[in-house]
């Protein structure tokens, strides 16, 4: 019965500590703190070992070792070496944990050894009759007072719960140390005397190896659960960095589309300018050429007729390259656009390539005219430009339609739509050349904040769709009134 006693309290008891320190020993290099880190390597060493002490002690009462009859200096030898080990460890993991730095963990070193030089001297002078246990409390209480410091760090870094868990670590550490080492075997120092095992025994009715074994367990399972930490630790890491690359992300995505702004607002304004140059220096250049030749050509003689007829050649060669000159202006920047408005400039539009080309255009616009910005109303346009484009370029088409539309909350929509072969979108990557018609519309809906579809099918035609939501119309007319104000 006593064997089965023995083994039901020893066995737990280095099962606890064991099993920490095997814990501790695969979870303490997951910890991103040094000092902890370094710490948490002899607090497992710890555990080991003194989980370790505590099954041989528990097979040398049931005389289960090898050799213990003929050798009993032996075990008892191993097991106090096993013990002072432990308790070296124990204290060094205390001492580490309040380091903060690599030399107060050198100077935190010496506190050990003197423990380590105590133990020394205790058991050459004693020689057995004082054990080594005795001189455990300091180690538990450097432990515990380590183990407070950590939870003062635990709840600096808002990780109030690992404190706690911390807390009760140093408790049971110090109910451990105090409470269950100062009952030790009677030997002939007159306080152990007193104050022993058989005292516990006899107030308490259970052993004190009972209490030491529920702090070990009470030590096990604390220590273990702020562990955890570690995991929350690397977790609140990641996330952090998945915030930072997020973050970073959208400051490349807001730089590239504030830098492609304003490559957009360059061109339109070279388009502009070009336009400009061009109606002002070559197109008045054609026309006071085109009027000269044919003031030369009136003045000429009848009798001069081939000279006139050459001159009437060049006179139309003039007119005609006057007339695509202004289409030239016109593709590049209408005047409409800036005079009348995006819903006029849609009807130039219409009108003008409706001269040009085979097929059928509707165009369906509100009879009210919305007050749009610039930005956006050149964005559509384009948008209607370059879809028009892409439609005399590949659809087919016989009929396309261009419908703009104003809702009641604000939104803009503008659609074009063909009866044309249309396409598989899947294959668009798989096109010769980049589609940079496409891309072009999808950037402009893009900085306007608004949203860009494409529905096509082989043989069903193509219609693309754009819609500018009436808050980021409101947004850029509050920002160019900002401009216009600070200007």
């Amino acid at each position: 019965m006593e064997s089965v006693y023995t083994a039901m309290i020893y066995f737990p008891y280095g099962l606890a500590f064991f099993s920490m320190g095997l814990i501790i020993f695969y979870e303490y290099d997951r910890c991103s703190d040094p000092r902890m880190r370094f710490a948490l390597f002899p607090l497992a060493l710890f555990g080991l070992s003194h989980g370790f002490h505590e099954w041989v002690e528990m097979f040398q009462r049931l005389n289960l070792l090898p050799f213990q009859p003929v050798g009993n200096l032996l075990w008892p030898a191993f097991r106090i070496g096993l013990l002072a080990f432990s308790f070296l460890s124990l204290s060094t993991f205390g001492a580490l944990t309040m380091a903060s730095n690599e030399r107060i963990r050198r100077l935190a070193m010496i506190g050990p050894i003197i423990l380590v030089a105590v133990w020394g001297v205790g058991l050459l002078s004693f020689r057995g009759t004082y054990g080594l246990s005795d001189v455990a409390i300091p180690a538990a209480v450097l432990a515990a007072v380590g183990l407070i410091f950590q939870q003062h760090v635990f709840r600096k870094a808002g990780m109030s719960q690992f404190g706690r868990d911390s807390m009760w670590a140093a408790i049971s550490f110090i109910w451990y140390g105090i409470l269950g080492q100062i009952f030790v075997h009677e030997s002939s120092l007159a306080l152990s005397q007193v104050v022993n095992q058989e005292l516990f025994q006899r107030v308490f009715q259970f052993p004190v190896q009972l209490l030491r074994a529920a702090a070990a367990l009470a030590i096990s399972i604390f220590v273990t659960r702020f562990l955890r930490s570690f995991e929350v630790e690397r977790q609140n890491q990641l996330d952090m960095l998945q915030e930072s690359r997020l973050k970073e992300a959208q400051r490349r995505e807001t730089m590239r589309g504030e830098l492609l702004r304003k490559v957009v607002d360059a061109q339109e304004a070279e388009r502009k300018r070009i336009a400009r140059e061009l109606h002002d220096a070559t197109g008045q250049a054609l026309t006071a050429l085109g009027m000269g030749i044919r003031g030369i050509s009136s003045k000429l003689p009848e009798e001069a007729g081939e000279e006139i007829e050459n001159l009437k050649n060049l006179e139309s060669l003039a007119v005609k390259s006057l007339d695509e000159l202004r289409i030239f202006i016109s593709d590049l920047r209408p005047s409409h656009l800036d005079e009348l408005g995006l819903r006029s400039a849609l009807r130039w539009y219409v009108g003008d390539i409706l001269q040009r080309v085979d097929f059928d255009i509707s165009l369906e616009v509100p009879h009210e005219s919305a007050n749009l910005p610039p930005s956006i109303s050149t964005a559509l346009f384009r948008v209607a430009q370059e879809a028009v484009t892409n439609i005399i370029k590949h659809a087919q088409a016989k009929n396309v339609w261009i419908r703009l539309g104003y809702r009641k909350n604000g939104d803009v929509r503008l659609e074009v739509e063909d009866d044309g072969i249309g396409f598989n979108p899947n294959q668009i990557q798989m096109m010769s050349g980049p589609t940079w018609g496409l891309m072009g519309m999808q950037e402009r809906t893009i900085l306007c904040g608004g949203e860009f579809s494409l529905l096509t099918a082989p043989g069903e035609g193509t219609l693309v769709q754009v819609t500018i939501p009436g808050t980021e119309i409101k947004k850029v007319k509050d920002k160019n009134e900002n401009q216009n104000l600070s200007g």
